[in-house]
């Protein structure tokens, strides 16, 4: 308490540095995730369940109230989303560092209510990206080929566009997302620092970078094609490892301490 009280903040960094990775870094936090997910089985499942049953439901929903391109449209949304989702299992993998007993409550806790400003203001900016994507995933679809006999370079010429578009946009937001909010679960920090310091990190680390977000969208590409039962154990493993991820790659020693909660006092093993 009186270490943060000294803290003045006009003279901590903009960015928190960021340490140099391996391009098989993030497979190292893959394992790190399901060792977590091991410790935790029943918090971890239950966390997994609450979001595929989400992403279902409104799978679901935008399929029969309208149409299969919308549907498409929010699963690619989910991408820009999916860091919301995975603040509560942060907390979890917190608790554990700490050799605490996990508790479903302390995590909400943590997630929603000790940082709801800086994280409301993270969530209003991907809801932004959100709706602007949907927006263009729908017209893109005017591009799709409605000859009844499509030529390949229709079919190249039509996904070409969309992957391009879908990239711009999914760059951008993992790029903002990949250490912020890990970073507000961590530190003091407001939410535009913790910005910075993940787009300066992913700008730093772009191969590693490029490695963690495929294993991310395989990972989610194979939980949504069956029938989103694998994400029952694929969203904690990912949110275990986006955490494991942050402490590897972030220094952030020079910014305060949470005055109460589970990140107020250090790790075990730091």
């Amino acid at each position: 308490m009186a270490d943060h009280a000294e803290t003045n903040r006009d003279e901590m960094p903009f960015v928190a540095p960021c340490r140099k990775l391996s391009p098989w870094a993030p497979f190292r936090w893959v394992k790190l995730g399901i060792r977590d997910l091991m410790l935790a089985p029943q918090h971890s499942m239950a966390y997994g369940l609450t979001v595929a049953i989400m992403i279902g439901t409104v799978c679901l929903l935008a399929w029969f109230r309208g149409s299969q391109w919308f549907m498409f449209a929010m699963l690619g949304g989910f991408v820009f989303i999916a860091p919301l989702t995975c603040i509560g299992l942060y907390a979890i993998s917190a608790q554990l560092e700490r050799g605490q007993e996990v508790l479903m409550a302390r995590s909400a806790r943590a997630a929603w209510k000790r940082h709801f400003g800086n994280e409301m203001i993270f969530a209003l900016a991907l809801l932004v990206i959100f709706l602007v994507w949907a927006r263009a995933a729908v017209m893109v679809s005017v591009f799709f080929p409605t000859e009844g006999d499509p030529t390949v370079g229709d079919w190249v010429a039509y996904l070409g566009f969309g992957s391009a578009i879908g990239a711009v946009f999914a760059t951008v937001t993992f790029s903002a997302s990949a250490f912020s909010l890990p970073m507000i679960m961590h530190r003091d920090v407001d939410s535009v620092t913790a910005i910075v310091t993940s787009v300066n990190a992913v700008l730093r680390n772009k191969m590693a970078m490029l490695v963690w977000l495929t294993i991310v969208v395989v990972l989610l590409l194979i939980g949504v094609a069956t029938a989103f039962v694998g994400l029952i154990v694929i969203v904690p493993v990912i949110g275990y490892a986006a955490w494991h991820s942050y402490l590897e790659t972030i220094d952030a020693d020079e910014f305060p301490r949470h005055e109460v909660g589970i990140t107020s006092v250090p790790r075990q093993d730091a």
